[in-house]
């Protein structure tokens, strides 16, 4: 069987989280998490770059062939939400640079699809997480959304590539 390597972002400008797992059909491993935190007192430019280097070289390291990455959201004012998208282009050029395929999601889907509501808190995520990925004790937080988002791509890629499967069979069948 296939095994699928997933990076899962959880975009910040102050803790960025990262998690690995490995996919292959239902099952799920993981394989590791961190989290990325940029130099507060640099200049803005400074810090997407730093971001941008440092997911660069996790993506090296662990050579996944597929990201998902958190969707942006309104959050405390129209700065931080810029800030925030800042931090995800950032992210997202990381991936792509290196060759990936990436999704996007919405933190209640990725919520959704890993506690079963979307109005799941981070101490439900990171609960879910570690009874879905035996041995990777993540704490609540950043890293623990990283690899939740790696799972619901991992989700989300396998039916989505199921359903272009089917509709390749129609069309020769």
């Amino acid at each position: 069987m296939v095994v699928t390597r997933i990076i899962g972002i959880d975009p910040s400008l102050v803790a960025c989280g990262w998690g690995v797992i490995d996919k292959s059909g239902n099952k799920i491993i993981h394989v590791a998490h961190g989290v990325i935190r940029p130099p507060r007192k640099e200049p803005l430019a400074s810090r997407l770059h730093f971001l941008f280097d440092s997911l660069s070289g996790l993506i090296i390291e662990h050579q996944p062939s597929e990201a998902g990455v958190e969707d942006a959201f309104m959050k405390d004012n129209a700065m931080s939400a810029l800030k925030l998208g800042q931090a995800r282009a950032a992210c997202i050029l990381a991936a792509t640079s290196n060759g990936l395929n990436v999704g996007e999601y919405a933190a209640r889907l990725v919520k959704k699809s890993v506690v079963g509501t979307g109005a799941a808190d981070k101490a439900q995520v990171a609960h879910m997480v570690n009874l879905l990925l035996s041995g990777a004790n993540v704490k609540s937080g950043d890293a623990a959304d990283a690899l939740a988002i790696a799972i619901t791509h991992g989700n989300h890629a396998v039916s989505n590539l199921n359903l272009a499967n089917v509709d390749i069979a129609r069309r020769v069948g």
